[in-house]
């Protein structure tokens, strides 16, 4: 199984499960984790934490198969993602990841989109995508850190360690050990009702879905998103 979903009372865990893979979001994982997170709204859940199984949290697209796939195929992948990053941001209970290992790319837009960023001591993030092309969560990003920060942080394309990504404000809280942490927040999240969750989240968010839906799919549709994609691999190998 690409996901593993376990409920201990109100609070359910969904570990990303492909350690092989870094937990690397392939079509099939999108679509549990999609269709886990809807359940989720409506079983009584009121926090929802995000892990990776293995050493690292989620290191992007899958992309093992990438000689298979046309431009439109990836196309389909990447707006995929992008409704599963609204659907997480979006949700009317709370939200939790944990950052572990290497958090990259559309990895790092999952543990973005979340309410509770918590980074293990030795993780790190970053955002690759426009090396070839993408401009996926820009909107999400910059009302996390800020406009300034995000542009630098995407423009450079560097790796940012775990200390670092609390200054900034990607990670809320940076630790050893998560347990007491995601006690507190399950504890925060029985408080309130889902409607108010979900208004708040409506409320505060600061990220426009549509227009960040549509710059992606202008970014993606781009002719030659593949071969883009091949040679920032071929560049990161060397």
């Amino acid at each position: 199984m690409t996901l593993l979903a376990e409920r201990d009372g109100a609070v359910t865990t969904l570990r990303l499960n492909n350690p092989a893979r870094g937990n690397a979001l392939s079509p099939a994982l999108v679509e549990a984790l999609a269709a886990a997170l809807e359940a989720a709204t409506r079983d009584g859940t009121r926090l929802v934490v995000l892990r990776g199984e293995g050493r690292h949290f989620c290191t992007g697209f899958d992309l093992s198969d990438l000689a298979e796939l046309s431009d439109g195929d990836l196309l389909l992948r990447v707006v995929r993602i992008e409704l599963l990053l609204q659907q997480l941001h979006a949700m009317p209970i709370a939200t939790l990841a944990v950052g572990s290992g290497r958090t990259f790319g559309a990895g790092a837009d999952l543990f973005a989109a979340c309410d509770h960023r918590l980074a293990l001591e030795g993780a790190s993030f970053s955002f690759p995508g426009p090396a070839f092309g993408l401009a996926l969560g820009t909107a999400r990003l910059a009302a996390r850190i800020g406009g300034t920060a995000a542009r630098r942080l995407l423009l450079a394309g560097r790796e940012v360690k775990a200390a670092e990504a609390l200054a900034l404000g990607l990670a809320t809280q940076v630790m050893a050990d998560p347990a007491a942490a995601i006690g507190e927040a399950a504890v925060a999240a029985a408080r309130l009702e889902a409607p108010t969750v979900a208004l708040l989240h409506e409320r505060t968010r600061g990220a426009d879905d549509a227009a960040d839906l549509a710059a992606l799919v202008r970014s993606a549709a781009r002719p030659g998103l593949r071969a883009r994609i091949e040679a920032y691999r071929a560049a990161m190998q060397r």
